[in-house]
């Protein structure tokens, strides 16, 4: 069957010139717009808002969190948005952390953390480089370590001097 028939009554010919057919979508195949849950270096995982997390989150792809995570968020080699909804409740650590919501807990990132004008941060934060927004809220200490040692979990030993003590003579 024919889409077009020609004004001599003929199926076979098309009344279009095969270069417009060519460039008209079938209407029967649904044409997808780009995938938004992807980033450049591949797939990104969601946690929608009306989402209640009670628990530890890993995993091995970029994610966003818009809803609440009571537990530890482990993203190691990967880049975590806390997203103008997202409220945790613990740790977080990613390759690469964005905080535009809540964190209850400390912030570790291997590379680096930033925070944006509505984040609001409970807790340390531990990275090699830093982004602040004017407006963004932090309440804990900052720890600028190398890309090496950022791996370490908060509490860890640490130098006397990075805890602000004083040698003692005796």
């Amino acid at each position: 069957m024919a889409l077009f028939k020609n004004k001599r009554g003929d199926e076979d010919e098309p009344d279009v010139a095969p270069s417009v057919l060519s460039s008209v979508p079938d209407a029967t195949v649904p044409v997808r717009p780009a995938r938004p849950e992807t980033r450049g270096s591949g797939p990104m995982a969601n946690i929608g808002k009306s989402l209640r997390i009670k628990g530890d989150v890993e995993g091995d792809e970029d994610t966003v969190i818009e809803g609440r995570v009571e537990g530890r968020v482990t993203l190691k080699n990967h880049h975590l948005t806390i997203g103008a909804n997202g409220d945790v409740q613990g740790e977080v650590s990613g390759k690469q952390v964005t905080v535009v919501g809540k964190v209850a807990g400390n912030v570790v990132a291997s590379e680096r953390i930033e925070v944006r004008e509505t984040g609001q941060i409970q807790g340390d934060l531990i990275s090699p480089r830093l982004t602040v927004a004017e407006g963004a809220l932090i309440n804990g200490a900052i720890h600028m370590k190398s890309a090496a040692a950022a791996g370490p979990r908060p509490g860890a030993a640490q130098p006397a001097s990075a805890k602000g003590s004083a040698p003692t003579s005796g």
